[in-house]
């Protein structure tokens, strides 16, 4: 096992947000990482949108996006409790994380996309603020 993968969410953004570019090989270990279990729960979620965060606007990998846009629809789509559908709950955490940091950039209009063309159907409340 690589030290990336021993080390808790909290080390691993502080890693790689220290250089404020996330890599190629940081995206396949946080694949690995994240989708150990198959699943990607809400302490993983609320990480990638820390990561995206800490790196908005730099020259990230474009296997960067591409993760961050599938994993976090599999978080919201691929739960037990609404799959498929994008639930108030979601749509709350989802709006709350996507304007977190005062702008929506382009990773995160990416998922919001995604997120629209991927959901049986989502909440009034994300299509009113993401129309």
């Amino acid at each position: 096992m690589s030290d990336h993968m021993r080390k808790s969410l909290e080390e691993l953004a502080k890693d790689f947000i220290a250089d404020g570019v996330i890599d190629a090989e940081e995206v396949t270990q946080l694949r690995e990482r994240l989708y150990e279990d198959g699943v990607i729960d809400r302490e993983e979620a609320d990480f990638l949108f820390e990561l995206n965060d800490g790196t908005s606007g730099n020259k990230n990998a474009p296997s960067w996006q591409t993760f961050f846009v599938e994993a976090l629809t599999d978080h919201v789509l691929q739960d037990d409790t609404s799959p498929g559908v994008l639930d108030e709950d979601e749509a709350e955490w989802l709006i709350k994380n996507v304007e977190g940091d005062g702008q929506i950039d382009a990773n995160e209009q990416a998922l919001i996309d995604n997120i629209k063309a991927k959901a049986k159907s989502v909440c009034d409340s994300f299509t009113k603020k993401f129309s």
